[in-house]
């Protein structure tokens, strides 16, 4: 995140206390989609956001929420950009947000400890886990004996998955 004067870190800090439409106990700054703000003269500013994945459905709505935010602030223009590149990662959330998503009942994503790009591996149709360093732990019991049910769970970003020690299914964010 990006900012130079007072005035721009206060925006950030207003901005990024947003809630996230589609999980509403993450901000935008613990999700880490705000990227910077900038203000131009006296009453404008700029906001850059960069989507979890491009084409996501809830930009709009961060972006609305943003400008509501802002403009109650004084700011007369606001204009929130969609930026792509650096592209967000699962490695972007903040340690309180992971752990705010583990109070909500959601997994939270593994933390990569590479850089660069995620390599995609094409395999079996069926739900299966792939290899990783560390299990899923599940945010209910914490045991890392779980499975994968879907790839896919109530959100593009969500898989479901079920915890074999307690038997309860919970969301797992992936990693990106």
């Amino acid at each position: 995140m990006v900012t130079d004067t007072a005035l721009e870190a206060e925006l950030l800090e207003l901005a990024g206390a947003v809630p996230d439409p589609e999980l509403p106990v993450l901000t935008l700054r613990e999700l880490g989609v705000l990227r910077a703000v900038h203000v131009h003269g006296t009453d404008a500013v700029e906001v850059d956001l960069t989507p979890t994945y491009t084409g996501c459905p809830a930009v709009e709505a961060m972006s609305l929420d943003i400008e509501r935010v802002l403009r109650a602030h004084g700011m007369r223009e606001v204009t929130v950009r969609t930026v792509l590149a650096p592209a967000w990662s699962t490695d972007d959330i903040t340690p309180e947000g992971r752990e705010k998503l583990r109070e909500f009942g959601i997994a939270p994503p593994r933390v990569r400890h590479d850089d660069g790009p995620v390599p995609l591996t094409l395999g079996p149709t069926r739900a299966q886990d792939t290899p990783a360093t560390e299990p899923v732990r599940c945010p209910h019991c914490g045991s890392a004996e779980t499975e994968l049910l879907s790839r896919f769970s109530s959100t593009a970003c969500k898989a479901l998955r079920r915890c074999l020690a307690c038997r309860e299914p919970f969301d797992h964010f992936k990693e990106l």
